[in-house]
């Protein structure tokens, strides 16, 4: 399945995505693997310049032009790799402390350079069917992993990073917030 990356100007990028009827239908078991594909490839910077496209450690079906509610992770951690192909997730969990990048956030679909703190939960909970293990799993996820998450689970919700962006003051840092 060949994809396209979808930029932030088109008005999908704002819409709400839908829940997916669980088994998975093949239509979304393919979108789901192919979605997965683009992003281990994206990191693979012989690949990737052959073919344009920009690294990304998160991709959201709606990112793809699907109303789904899935997206994929993958990003290596140290000696290993964080990698996920979640379906309905759903957050039930956040810590009050705060967290944002130093350098900002960015995405695929958002080519503008958004500068500013994207502030977002330091510790979160989710859960979501995990296509990996065929289960449905609970991530606990801090830093780094959590804003990860975040971000992608917001487009599930037609939000972009650069919404959280306080532009009045967009490198202050919260009292309660860890710069990573």
């Amino acid at each position: 399945m060949k994809l396209k990356i979808v930029k932030d100007s088109n008005p999908i990028m704002r819409k709400k995505s839908e829940e997916v009827p669980l088994p998975l239908s093949n239509e979304d078991r393919e979108l789901i693997d192919s979605m997965y594909d683009y992003l281990v490839k994206s990191q693979d910077d012989e690949y990737a310049k052959k073919h344009n496209i920009r690294a990304g450690v998160g991709l959201a079906a709606i990112q793809v032009g699907q109303l789904k509610r899935m997206f994929v992770i993958y990003y290596q951690k140290g000696d290993t790799y964080v990698k996920y192909k979640l379906v309905n997730p759903k957050i039930i969990e956040t810590s009050i402390r705060k967290a944002a990048l130093e350098g900002g956030e960015g995405c695929l679909s958002v080519d503008k350079d958004h500068k500013g703190l994207v502030h977002r939960y330091y510790k979160i909970k989710l859960k979501a069917y995990d296509v990996f293990q065929e289960q449905e799993i609970i991530i606990t996820a801090t830093g780094y992993d959590a804003i990860v998450l975040q971000h992608e689970y917001d487009h599930l919700n037609g939000i972009l990073f650069y919404d959280h962006i306080v532009y009045d003051a967009p490198n202050t840092v919260l009292a309660n917030e860890e710069i990573i």
